[in-house]
């Protein structure tokens, strides 16, 4: 009989975790599944419950939570000889990689997909040993980020992102950096750095339109130290889904990017405080098995 772990965050998107349960259960049972449920109750739970997945070699688990939840999940999937197939029920405020794999935001939705899903393999990202689904960004901008408490969170959305960060563009804070990305070598003044793995970042799906969950690179936008006037245009462009063609930003794809600077830069790593640079950002292509819509036109490429 084929297992599931559900790896269950009960705080996450208002409690909502324990109201969907019930339901996953059925479902997976309904699929021939015997389930086992786990619940955190602090960090770094899901990542030891997810270990202990591929250890037993269960044959699913199923992530109920916010991409926090998630991120420890596939930390504890990434890497492993064994690894189960990953489903996502997202209950959390912006839920990034779900929007990147066309996952349904309603919890219910998402649920009963896992019916009749399809499993495709997708890329993750690595930045100094650990692993991250959406986003690297570096400058004064991005740190602002680390102020947004969770209720802010909660009321706001992916837009409590975004107010925070732009209002640090009145004190712009410009930086030098050196950037390696494969062979090459970029270096100059910057205002932000963003290292983007999928085209949903805070819940804007047009950051990098052309970027696929599979497609074995890291986008990077370099946004040049510019006036406030040249900065309003970036964020136009930004929403429009054409901030590569901005003359104000650079654009760059690779495998693996080393970024370095005589500033202490903190990056921001899916919306979370990580490493101070230097920093090395790197792509495992098609590394880990992940439960998405049968309807999902590039999971029947492969």
């Amino acid at each position: 009989m084929k297992r599931a772990m559900i790896i269950a965050n009960p705080s996450s998107g208002k409690e909502e975790a324990k109201k969907h349960l019930d339901k996953v259960v059925e479902v997976l049972r309904s699929l021939e599944y015997e389930t086992v449920v786990k619940e955190t109750e602090k960090e770094m739970d899901a990542t030891l419950f997810a270990e202990e997945a591929c250890a037993e070699r269960y044959d699913s688990v199923i992530s109920m939570g916010g991409d926090g939840t998630l991120n420890e999940v596939v930390t504890g999937l990434a890497e492993k000889a064994y690894q189960p197939t990953l489903g996502i029920i997202p209950l959390g405020t912006v839920n990034d990689f779900a929007r990147a794999l066309s996952i349904p935001l309603d919890p219910e939705e998402a649920v009963g997909i896992l019916k009749n899903a399809d499993k495709r393999y997708v890329d993750i990202g690595k930045i100094n040993g650990k692993y991250f689904m959406n986003i690297i960004a570096l400058g004064g901008i991005a740190e602002a980020t680390f102020g947004v408490s969770v209720e802010q969170k909660t009321k706001l959305g992916p837009l409590a992102y975004m107010i925070e960060g732009f209002k640090k563009i009145k004190d712009k804070e410009p930086f030098d950096a050196v950037i390696h990305h494969d062979d090459q070598e970029w270096n100059g003044g910057a205002l932000l750095i963003l290292i983007a793995l999928t085209n949903s970042v805070g819940g804007f799906e047009k950051l990098a339109p052309e970027a696929e969950v599979n497609d074995g690179k890291l986008h990077c936008f370099i946004i040049k130290n510019v006036s406030i006037v040249n900065l309003i245009s970036i964020s136009t462009a930004l929403l429009k889904g054409t901030l590569k063609e901005d003359e104000n930003v650079e654009y760059l794809t690779a495998s693996k990017i080393r970024v370095a600077s005589y500033k202490n830069l903190i990056a921001n790593v899916d919306g979370d405080e990580g490493d101070s640079v230097p920093i090395t950002v790197e792509i495992l292509k098609s590394h880990l098995p992940v439960f998405v819509p049968n309807n999902s036109l590039e999971s029947k490429k492969e």
